[in-house]
This record gives structure tokens, sequence and C-alpha cells, in this order.
């Protein structure tokens, strides 16, 4: 009798363990997007994320850092959904597809201490091939030269090269530096450094407080209006990579992103939208 009764709550419990089992199989599940790559796109597409997964509760977007060439390869190795690129593909990236979300530039950046208010093309690349190495040289004080330069595998330091027509092998660095705020805080807290970082970054953190000078390429400032209207001399797009077009999902965060939607957010970036331009 007593076995029986035994038996016969065990067969229930087992009854609501294997009921509730099925309610929770049945239930909705959690969907995940990857995304790696430039860290001049991770602010914006993690910003992107977050209102695309406020329309869509069942969904998970990890957004990972590590510059434009992760952002290729873990997109064609399929270690990420999308990759995220700060530039245009290349003719050997054909295998990719590209989607532009905004608009962005490279601009030269030194301490808002420094005196030195403009930089021909000619002072930039002997300053960065070791040419002038004071200050003093361009007008500014009698110091030192500090020149960060970005780590290979960053689009921000491929751009750079080409623009100036510059070797990597050329650059005479003092500082090396991965993703845009380590640039940021790198010439915010050195009085004699000088840098280079996306415009985006640069405004939204100077706009933040950080001490900072932003300086005009070729005589033109370093705006969102002048990228926006395509005078900006080193403009870039910021895209979103996949390898095919099979997953509905990152298909579906793709088109958020170029959307309308999040135009307003693009734009506190201090970024230019993709249609804007």
């Amino acid at each position: 009798m007593v076995r029986n009764r035994v038996l016969r709550c065990l067969a229930g419990l087992f009854t609501i363990v294997f009921v509730m089992g099925l309610s929770a199989c049945g239930g909705s599940q959690t969907e995940k997007l990857v995304l790696t790559g430039s860290s001049t796109v991770a602010p914006l597409a993690s910003e992107i994320a977050r209102a695309f997964e406020q329309l869509h509760p069942e969904t998970r977007i990890d957004v990972q850092t590590g510059g434009s060439s992760r952002g290729i390869n873990d997109a064609r190795n399929d270690l990420a959904d999308i990759g995220m690129v700060s530039r245009a593909l290349k003719s050997n990236e054909s295998d990719l597809t590209a989607q532009t979300i905004a608009w962005d530039g490279i601009t030269l950046i030194l301490n808002s201490s420094n005196p030195v208010q403009l930089l021909n093309r000619s002072q930039v690349i002997d300053i960065y091939t070791k040419k002038i190495t004071n200050w003093s040289e361009v007008g500014g004080p009698d110091q030192p030269v500090v020149v960060v330069n970005k780590a290979e595998g960053r689009s921000t330091l491929e751009l750079f090269l080409k623009f100036y027509q510059l070797k990597g092998t050329e650059i005479k660095a003092d500082i090396i530096i991965g993703d845009n705020q380590q640039g940021l805080k790198t010439v915010s807290g050195n009085p004699f450094a000088i840098g280079y970082v996306s415009i985006g970054a640069a405004n939204y953190e100077k706009e933040q407080g950080a001490p900072i000078r932003i300086l005009p390429v070729n005589g033109v400032d370093g705006t969102l209006s002048n990228v926006e209207k395509g005078l900006f001399p080193i403009s870039r797009p910021l895209n979103l990579v996949t390898r095919d077009q099979s997953n509905p999902l990152a298909q579906q965060f793709i088109a958020f992103a170029q959307s309308s939607e999040v135009a307003e957010l693009v734009a506190r970036q201090f970024f230019v939208p993709a249609h804007a331009n």
C-alpha cells in the first residue's frame, strides 16, 4: 500500500516536470546575432542593437571589436553573423557583401593645450616620418612631438597611409593604439601628442569635454556637415558585411540599421546616416 502510494507520487512528480519541460521548450526561443570588427562601427552598432532588441525582445545581439580585418575574417569564416568594416571592400573581398549604415571621416587630433591650429600635408608627413620631431618646428612649444599611430589591421591606418601616400614601414610611432577610444585618451592625456581617429568619435568625445583639438585636413574642418556634403578629404563608409544572405535575422538587422528609424541615433553618434550622403 505504502509502496503504491510512493510510486503514484513519483509518477505525479514526473508528469509535472515533464509538462513544465514541454512548456519551456514550446516557449519563444532566444535568437542571437554576433557582430565583430571595426571599433569605429561598434559603438554605433551597439546603439542600433539596443533599439532592435527593444522591438524584438526574443533577440540578443553581441557586438565585439577587434578591427575591420577581424570583421572581414570573421564574416568570411562564419565566426560572426555580421562583420563591421569602416571602409569600402577591396577587390579581393568580392566574396562578401557590404551594406553601408553611415559615413564617417578620419581627422587629426591634438591636445587642446597645444597652440598649433593647422598642419599642412607636408608637415603631417614629416611628423609621422620623424623628419619633424619638435613642435617648435611648426609654430608650437619647444617640446618633442609624440606620434600616436594605429595598429595593423585597422582600416583607419590603411586610409591614413593611402591619403598621405605613406608606407607602414615609414611611420615612426612613439605609441601604438588600437581603437579610437585609446587614441582619444592618449592625446587627451598628453599635451604633445598627435593622433588620427574617427571624426564621429572625436566630435562625440570633444562634446563630452575631452581636451582635444580637431585639426582641419587639407584646410577642411573635420565636421559632420563637411562629411555629409562630401567635402572632407578622408571620408569612408561604415559597413556591415556578410558572406551570404542566408541568415534572415542578420538581413533584418541590416535593413533596420539602414532605415530612417535609426537616422537620429546615427546623427547622435556624430556620423552621417547612409541615406544622407
